[in-house]
């Protein structure tokens, strides 16, 4: 019965996400309509546009926005979590900090100390309130995407934190280990096994501690970004970004002059093909963690966008006619907790991804010429 009930909490979840998604989805309808294009029977209301919902909903931001609550009267309740705001600006008297809900108003976007959130970027202003380009702004912000990488740390060493203070304790090594730690010692068994060992051989145990730090670390951030009203934290091409350039001067720290020399003078080959194959070889020293930053970001964007996307047919059928949209959100909800479910086990997936081409490419860099060497 406890595991039936627990199978259902995806669908619950993505229930009340679906309910939050429309109640700011009315209101920025409110907040938005242009003036004397009234529609008939809506008065005051703007189109649904679902690409600016979507994009806005996966962007980092100043604060958390959890849903926006209307009562009859038409006033509105935005349920959100402010951040602190960390600027530093030489012509707004250098340092400053505060909270991110002093740039809100009832409904209005206000400035505040000669600053002003605009699409989800902090920009100097005048003393009315317009853009002011003279403003440097170097923010320094602690946005959602950050506060969430952060918690999702915390959690990440927790757990393994209790993890190693039961195999101190002798539990693993005398005896069967259990819970949360048979569950971790089965992960880390399969990137030693599987994705350590078979691509580095004798050097995985040098390697080893990057490969798990990798996968545990963007796993964690995976999962946590499947909390409805959660940040899309890898699917920040910043955040993929650093993975990829950290990973690039791991590969580039375990090369030899044997990589390098296929990478300059590919040997057996004529010289004319030398000269054209030195460009190709020397720019996908590069492409390969491009391809890491590239796919990770993909592939968890594509996932959120898709799962708003039929969220978003509700609303698209909702202003055809209100029976249609009420028919159609069933069958929006079901495909929506399908691609969620599915979303679990990317995150999986995309962890191993990443974690296994890594390895890839520092073999390459490491590099096997024991076969060369022996047929010389």
């Amino acid at each position: 019965m406890r595991l039936e009930r627990l199978k259902c909490l995806p669908v619950l979840a993505l229930g009340i996400l679906s309910l939050f998604f429309s109640q700011t989805a009315l209101a920025q309808h409110g907040e938005h309509a242009p003036e004397g294009h009234e529609a008939p029977g809506a008065a005051h209301e703007a189109k649904f546009d679902p690409g600016k919902e979507m994009l806005d909903h996966i962007a980092d931001a100043h604060e958390f926005h959890f849903f926006t609550l209307k009562n009859a009267e038409g006033h509105e309740t935005h349920v959100t979590l402010p951040l602190p705001v960390i600027v530093y600006s030489p012509q707004r008297g250098g340092l400053n900090i505060f909270m991110s809900s002093n740039f809100h108003e009832g409904h209005e976007a206000v400035a505040y100390k000669g600053f002003k959130l605009e699409e989800h970027h902090i920009v100097g202003v005048d003393e009315a309130g317009n853009l002011d380009e003279s403003v440097k702004v170097y923010d320094f912000s602690l946005t959602k995407n950050v506060v969430q990488m952060i918690l999702a740390l915390i959690v990440l060493f927790l757990i393994l934190r209790s993890v190693a203070k039961k195999y101190i304790a002798g539990q693993g090594r005398t005896s069967a280990p259990k819970g949360m730690q048979n569950a971790i010692e089965s992960v880390v068994v399969f990137v030693r096994d599987d994705v350590a060992k078979p691509n580095l051989s004798h050097s995985y145990k040098k390697y080893l501690p990057y490969l798990l730090t990798l996968f545990f670390f963007i796993l964690i951030n995976n999962l946590f970004g499947l909390i409805p009203g959660s940040a899309n934290v890898t699917g920040n091409i910043a955040f993929t970004a650093v993975l990829g350039i950290i990973s690039l001067v791991v590969i580039l720290f375990s090369t030899n002059s044997h990589f390098w020399g296929h990478i300059f003078w590919f040997p057996g080959v004529p010289v004319p093909v030398k000269i054209m194959m030195l460009p190709v070889e020397l720019l996908g020293v590069f492409t390969k963690p491009f391809a890491l930053i590239v796919r990770l970001f993909a592939n968890m964007t594509a996932g959120h966008i898709i799962i708003l996307s039929f969220v978003s047919l509700i609303f698209i059928f909702t202003e055809m006619t209100k029976t249609a949209g009420i028919a159609f959100t069933p069958v929006s909800i079901a495909f929506a907790v399908f691609i969620y479910v599915i979303e679990i086990l990317v995150a999986f997936i995309q962890a191993f991804i990443f974690t296994n081409l890594t390895a890839v490419f520092i073999a390459q860099a490491i590099g096997d010429h024991h076969y060369e060497e022996a047929n010389h």
